[in-house]
């Protein structure tokens, strides 16, 4: 499967504790869910991709018929739900 142009779901929804370049850690998060990444460019692609500066969580993630479903709105909504589900109970 290959990515949908100008979804970026994957690069918003999930919070991400890995550094990213240009995006401060706080809490130990650097991108925290529902935020866009600073490294996403004009067209919703990564700028770090195949860099050795992008996280290696970033790199693990591929396209799945479930996680991205059949709109950009539908990944949003399974990457949310998925990250409340793994969220730490506080």
């Amino acid at each position: 499967m290959e990515c949908r142009p100008h979804c970026a779901a994957c690069c918003i929804a999930p919070s991400i504790s890995s550094p990213i370049p240009g995006m401060p850690v706080v809490d130990g998060i650097s991108k925290p869910a529902g935020v866009r990444c600073i490294q996403l460019d004009e067209q919703d692609r990564c700028k770090l991709f195949g860099r050795p500066e992008r996280p290696a969580v970033c790199s693990s993630l591929r396209p799945d018929a479930d996680m991205c479903g059949s709109s950009r709105e539908q990944a949003m909504r399974w990457l949310g739900a998925t990250e409340a589900l793994t969220a730490p109970i506080c």
